[in-house]
């Protein structure tokens, strides 16, 4: 599982992986700005120009000040967004990963399955919805069992993302029956990777590597343990 990890690390040279996270890093980027854009702007509205204050009167910093605050915990909401974000991304780039993986590390391999796009943007759209879906109930959890509220996290998440990730790199090379065959003959390996991925996804600017090198290390972990 390591060195699965490991080797998807040793390749993030290839210009084909350079490509795909700079599409990658563009695509949080954006969305991440546009979310804390949205939420500077929110508690604007919500404060005003101008606050009348006892004793103090009226005050005209405290939208200024209200935006600030709110940067860092945008920053820190990231953590949680870059579950969706890296959702959506493996859709979108996971093919050309696993066929850079699979020309480099397992060449002679037949053509791979090809999947249209809508059957990769239903597969995308259903995960992304599973996973706001578990991770809005797993606010409860959090707040419950605070102490334990990271480790949760990666527990929750480290099931997800190996799910989808196993279950795309599988279709790649099986029907929708063997991929499922395989999730379920390797659950607990491909929940302990879908784990060792979520770890950096809750750590801000280091998450951005996570669907880069969560796609190649599922990639390897896939032809490893089918013996392709």
């Amino acid at each position: 599982m390591i060195g699965d990890a490991l080797r998807a690390i040793g390749q993030l040279g290839d210009p084909r992986f350079r490509r795909v996270l700079l599409a990658g890093v563009g695509l949080s980027v954006a969305l991440l700005a546009a979310f804390s854009a949205l939420a500077v702007w929110g508690v604007n509205a919500l404060v005003g120009p101008s606050v009348t204050l006892p004793w103090l009167g009226e005050v005209t910093w405290l939208d200024d000040a209200a935006g600030w605050t709110v940067l860092p915990i945008t920053l820190i909401a990231s953590v949680f967004l870059m579950v969706p974000v890296a959702s959506a991304f493996t859709g979108l780039f996971l093919d050309r990963i696993a066929q850079a993986v699979e020309d480099r590390h397992y060449p002679g391999l037949p053509p791979a399955r090809s999947q249209g796009w809508g059957e990769m943007i239903a597969e995308s759209a259903g995960f992304l919805a599973l996973v706001v879906a578990v991770n809005l109930l797993a606010l409860v959890a959090y707040l419950l069992l605070a102490p334990f509220a990271l480790f949760i996290f990666w527990a929750v998440n480290g099931f997800l993302l190996g799910r989808e990730y196993a279950q795309m790199v599988a279709l790649r090379r099986m029907d929708r029956a063997g991929a499922a065959g395989y999730r379920a003959r390797y659950r607990a390996r491909i929940w302990g990777l879908g784990v060792l991925m979520a770890v950096p996804l809750s750590v801000p600017i280091l998450n951005l590597l996570v669907p880069v090198v969560g796609a190649a290390a599922f990639t390897h972990q896939f032809h490893r343990l089918t013996g392709r």
